[in-house]
């Protein structure tokens, strides 16, 4: 049987999620007040810009930038491109609906990987991954009321947005045994610096970073990889029955966020939404780490 894990290893996967969900909050906050300023391509090319710095920066000093090279190069690109169009999606999302809803929606990737697992990667849909991905849904429509007089782009957005991160996630759990994490970090912000480019320069106008909105990208920029930095140590040291509760806490944290700084409205249909959510995605994690003891 799979051993439970000693207190100083719970311990230790807290710290490093309670580090994830510090970025994932700063980059919301931050996301929201460049909205008014860039648009969400402006907004992904200077945030890639800088990940190229950091990815280069720590890269060199660690020595570990011969593991770039072109081999697997479109599924890079794929995976990339997906995760551009859900994080555009999100940032989209950022200054149009509370955040709790922003980050409830995002909750239900697992749902969707569950889905695309059957699909791409062959993975048997059980009887528990369909009542899972069942139960993750009427999540979605607690936190979505999808009817016509509360359906909005907004909304939209931050449910597409978690399907591209989905994508991306099944995309990276098939790279990672091939590549390091130095490639596909690499890989990520430089195509992404490409994708931004032409999207945010099309028309011939890219709005550059002034002095009140470069502190704000820059703590986009590293939040951004600090928080995935976060929670893949988090997964190094406890299984994810364990962090995922952890990481459920950006929920309470961001809504109290939006309370304060936004005066937004307490929306009890999302939070329970994002509850059953949760449910969803925790009842499959148990389910397959007994399988797996």
């Amino acid at each position: 049987m799979t051993q439970t894990p000693q207190r100083p290893a719970i311990l230790t996967a807290a710290m490093w999620m309670s580090g994830s969900i510090i970025s994932f909050t700063l980059m919301a906050i931050a996301g929201r007040e460049l909205a008014s300023d860039l648009d969400t391509f402006e907004l992904m090319l200077w945030r890639s810009v800088i990940g190229v710095i950091i990815v280069l920066s720590i890269g060199g000093y660690a020595g570990t930038l011969n593991q770039v090279n072109t081999r697997h190069f479109s599924r890079h690109i794929f995976r990339n491109l997906a995760h551009f169009t859900g994080q555009n999606l999100w940032f989209f999302a950022l200054p149009l609906i509370p955040l709790a809803q922003v980050f409830a929606l995002e909750f239900t990737v697992p749902v969707w990987v569950m889905i695309f697992a059957t699909l791409f990667l062959g993975e048997k849909l059980t009887s528990v991954r369909l009542f899972a991905v069942l139960l993750g849904f009427c999540g979605i429509l607690l936190v979505a009321r999808p009817d016509t007089a509360t359906l909005s782009p907004g909304l939209v957005a931050a449910a597409l947005a978690a399907i591209g991160f989905a994508i991306t996630h099944i995309l990276t759990k098939q790279m990672t045994r091939h590549d390091s994490i130095t490639k596909i970090m690499f890989w990520l912000v430089v195509t992404q610096t490409v994708f931004g480019l032409i999207t945010a320069g099309y028309d011939g106008e890219i709005t550059l970073p002034a002095s009140d909105t470069a502190p704000w990208l820059i703590l986009v920029g590293i939040c951004g990889l600090l928080a995935h930095f976060c929670i893949a140590r988090a997964l190094t040291v406890a299984p994810a029955m364990i962090v995922s509760p952890i990481d459920f806490a950006r929920l309470p944290i961001i809504v109290v966020v939006g309370i304060i700084l936004y005066d937004e409205a307490l929306e009890w249909t999302a939070i329970i939404g994002a509850i059953v959510i949760f449910g969803a995605n925790y009842l499959n994690i148990l389910t397959e780490s007994r399988k797996n003891s």
